[in-house]
């Protein structure tokens, strides 16, 4: 696991440990700054060795989490492990495939030869739903408001994030590195100039992503979509508008998408949130009728970000061994 100590690192760490996979584990520093570091694996300490050829060599699956220039240099390296790709280093590569089983046909295999980027959380959620949808009731068409948490900047978003709410309440200036903009108590359809990596550039990710997904899987129609960074940890909040060929009423959509990996949630339950899913396996949705379409319905998706890609990158490794 190279970039071991990343968000997305740790979660799948843990998810590891759970799964099938557990068993001999490497922990591989991203950087010079990572190398060295103790660290905690299956409640025992272990050591974060340097990213050196060797060490990937007896490798079966080889998970890259940190930032993308690291990666490229272990795709340099040509290793005969399967590679999963969490810092899309791989997504430009002719022969990478975007991985997601959540939202793939039954049967979906790809040669372990080929890079397997896992795709972004919110293409993944939305493919999933737009698909079971469209398999029970045909989809006409569909609009997306995407937002997104901090943590999709990895833990610097998340500390510039959590600075800026104390400085704002301790009526100091605030860091802008990552957002160039205020992000706390706010809601930002574009960050500053200065950003790193501008919210355009997520946002065509997510279209990218779920086109590709929505292909695969089903054919369900495109959404039009437009991302919104939310004043948010962690998790993606989905405000999904979908109009059928013929209504089949708010039931009828529960009852479409009422089965793993989707928690429905009804009108005598919680309405799904980021803070009730932090941690947890999936998506939940809510659906609402629209009142002034009566072909149409919102669905409310929310999701752990780093979760789900996590949990679809043990799918993909899974099948690789």
């Amino acid at each position: 696991m190279v970039g071991s100590d990343s968000l997305i690192g740790r979660e799948i760490r843990d998810l590891v440990a759970e799964s099938s996979l557990a068993g001999d584990v490497s922990l591989i520093a991203a950087g010079v700054e990572e190398a060295g570091k103790i660290t905690e694996q299956s409640g025992e300490p272990a050591f974060v060795v340097p990213l050196e050829p060797k060490r990937l060599e007896a490798a079966d699956i080889i998970f890259l989490a940190g930032p993308a220039e690291p990666t490229k240099s272990v795709l340099e390296i040509s290793p005969e492990a399967g590679v999963i790709d969490f810092s899309y280093a791989a997504e430009n590569n002719s022969n990478a495939r975007l991985r997601a089983p959540m939202a793939e046909p039954r049967g979906y295999r790809v040669s372990k030869d080929s890079p397997q980027v896992i795709a972004n959380s919110a293409a993944i959620a939305m493919a999933v739903v737009l698909t079971r949808l469209h398999a029970a009731h045909p989809v006409r068409s569909a609009v997306a408001q995407v937002f997104e948490p901090a943590s999709e900047r990895g833990a610097a978003g998340l500390d510039e994030l959590q600075r800026q709410t104390i400085s704002l309440l301790s009526f100091k200036s605030q860091p802008r590195e990552i957002f160039d903009a205020q992000l706390a108590f706010n809601l930002l359809p574009r960050l500053g100039e200065a950003a790193p990596v501008p919210l355009e550039e997520s946002e065509v990710r997510v279209e990218r992503h779920l086109a590709s997904l929505l292909a695969a899987s089903g054919k369900a129609p495109m959404p039009s979509l437009r991302v919104i960074h939310a004043p948010v940890f962690h998790g993606y909040s989905i405000s999904l508008w979908v109009e059928f060929e013929a209504n089949p009423g708010v039931a009828r959509v529960e009852r479409a998408l009422d089965s793993d990996p989707i928690d429905v949630r009804t009108g005598d339950t919680e309405p799904p949130h980021i803070v009730g899913m932090a941690g947890q396996n999936g998506l939940a949705v809510s659906v609402a009728a629209d009142r002034n379409h009566s072909q149409a319905c919102w669905v409310w998706i929310v999701a752990d970000n780093l979760r789900l890609r996590a949990e679809n990158a043990i799918l993909v490794a899974e099948q690789l061994v």
